[in-house]
């Protein structure tokens, strides 16, 4: 495997990790949405996919970002009779998003995303010193 390619690999997954933290930064945005009709449901929680797939070209594995699936968990249920958007017994459905949960992803994804950039510049530091080799 040549330098370009391990480049390649790593920008890759920066660009997966990139839209995963999209993923979750919008449910962390709707965490605390509601239905604007009492019998209707809330914002449901996104899961970011991701996805490898065999590169013929490159010769190695690269991944992508797939489509967000949703989380079929229950929505939580808060009592708030007041709310317009309490049902008959004045619940308050609330999205299946837990903020903890969130954070935690978000910063898996951060840390991939790192591993992935000390990749490309370890790569890019060892092809430069290639070609000031080759250049003396």
């Amino acid at each position: 495997m040549d330098l370009s390619t391990s480049m390649t690999i790593a920008a890759s997954g920066m660009r997966a990790q990139s839209s995963r933290m999209r993923v979750i930064a919008e449910n962390i945005a709707n965490a605390n949405s509601t239905s604007p009709t009492p019998d209707g449901d809330p914002y449901r929680r996104q899961v970011a996919t991701i996805n490898s797939e065999f590169d013929q070209q490159l010769g190695a594995t690269v991944v992508e970002a797939g489509k967000p699936v949703e989380d079929q968990s229950d929505f939580r249920l808060q009592y708030d009779p007041g709310n317009p958007a309490a049902d008959k017994q004045g619940y308050v459905k609330l999205p299946n998003v837990n903020p903890l949960v969130e954070i935690m992803d978000m910063r898996e994804a951060q840390r991939s995303y790192e591993a992935d950039l000390t990749v490309m510049e370890a790569s890019k530091t060892m092809l430069s010193r290639t070609v000031d080799l080759l250049n003396k």
